[in-house]
């Protein structure tokens, strides 16, 4: 089918309203604007709904309201601006806060996740059976969930949901995007089988090249293909420019783990500013990266995408520059105080995700007793948990 040529249309919703996720409301709305072939123009965006104070110093202060508390979905819809999480940026007036996760994912066939992985469990709860059963998802949520096993997360909403959902990550500052400075972003998606052919028998793979636990349902012909090209149309901007890959693993594990090597370069940061030394952990974090990579996903897992990607590492490079797990730890170090205590203090509400990746994976390292392998990681683990002091990090990691 070429497309174009369909009889409906795409419609699209965020799920999440963070400074990141706003970001990607605005892509994506401006998007949608322009392929109308392709997808509905109103894109609907899940706000946890939160009161808040307009001050007396805001062009959108109202003197009849005062100092009130007001929702914080009725103003991003009345001013196109997330006044709390990224304020000074208009929204397209095609993006709608919705309070409601399950009216906001209401007939929508693509679904782009964008919210911090605590309050994933009791999200997907919600949409569990009020979704479109054939829609897809694009994951933009760095980390990944343990259990007894490590799972991506852009698989555990495809086997929460019973859909099939790829990834999106890069050197992405959400602050630079929203101004539309340049960057550029890498999306993997493999279309599922059932979506190339509906009749195929073919078995669905998963990250691990395993048997997929979802039986998926193929999307209807009267639609736009759910391939590449269309979540590429979705995505790329003049300023953020995508390139699409197939590994979902390489993208997922890449925006996750270099959450944990920023938050060590933060640390050696608060002490020590010499250029050389960062370059050496960062190298030293980018080998354990691909390691891991190999060792665990080596199935589909492919070194060019933390190599060659924005996905790769120039996202690690930003993370470790401008990232904020990068500067709440060397906040950290330089005021004498935990990152926790920092993380309360500076980001609003928001959540860092170097912390908790950092838990998670050591917790799996540890439970197959291969932690010692990854000194880079234990070294961030044991210093986060008070069991080692910052100062020691580069000795930690480079201990024979």
């Amino acid at each position: 089918m070429v497309q174009g040529s369909s009889e409906k249309r795409h419609k699209v919703t965020i799920i999440g309203s963070g400074n990141w996720g706003s970001t990607v409301a605005k892509i994506v709305a401006q998007n949608t604007k322009e392929h109308p072939e392709l997808f509905h123009k109103d894109v609907q965006m899940w706000v946890y709904e939160e009161d808040v104070v307009i001050p007396e110093s805001s062009p959108y202060y109202d003197p009849a309201i005062g100092t009130k508390p007001q929702k914080l979905t009725e103003i991003i819809n009345a001013h196109h601006e997330n006044v709390k999480y990224l304020p000074d940026i208009k929204l397209p007036d095609n993006v709608i806060a919705n309070p409601s996760v399950q009216d906001a994912a209401r007939d929508s066939s693509i679904l782009v996740f964008n919210l911090p992985h605590q309050f994933f469990d009791k999200v997907c709860s919600q949409l569990k059976g009020n979704i479109v059963p054939w829609a897809r998802g694009i994951s933009c949520i760095k980390g990944v969930h343990v259990d007894k096993d490590i799972t991506l997360f852009s698989e555990w909403i495809g086997e929460a949901l019973g859909i099939y959902c790829g990834a999106l990550s890069g050197a992405n500052i959400a602050t630079d995007i929203a101004q539309e400075l340049q960057c550029q972003t890498t999306i993997a998606y493999e279309p599922p089988l059932v979506d190339l052919d509906n009749s195929s028998t073919e078995i669905q793979r998963d990250s691990r090249a395993r048997a997929a636990k979802t039986q998926l349902v193929p999307a209807p012909p009267e639609y736009p293909p759910l391939d590449c090209n269309t979540f590429k149309n979705l995505f790329d901007r003049p300023y953020f420019r995508v390139t699409m890959v197939s590994d979902v693993a390489g993208v997922s594990l890449g925006g996750a783990l270099k959450n944990i090597v920023a938050v060590g370069i933060g640390f050696a940061a608060g002490r020590d500013q010499r250029p050389g030394l960062h370059a050496e952990l960062i190298r030293l974090g980018m080998v354990e990266m691909v390691n891991f990579c190999k060792e665990f996903f080596g199935e589909t897992f492919q070194t060019d995408t933390l190599t060659l990607q924005s996905a790769g590492y120039a996202d690690l490079y930003v993370s470790c520059h401008a990232g904020r797990n990068f500067k709440c730890a060397k906040m950290a170090v330089e005021q004498g105080c935990t990152v926790e205590e920092i993380e309360a203090r500076v980001l609003n509400g928001q959540k860092l995700q170097g912390n908790s990746t950092a838990r998670e994976v050591n917790t799996f390292l540890k439970a197959r007793g291969v932690e010692h392998k990854y000194k880079f990681f234990k070294a961030v683990y044991d210093i986060l948990e008070g069991k080692e002091s910052d100062k020691d990090l580069y000795s930690l990691i480079t201990a024979e």
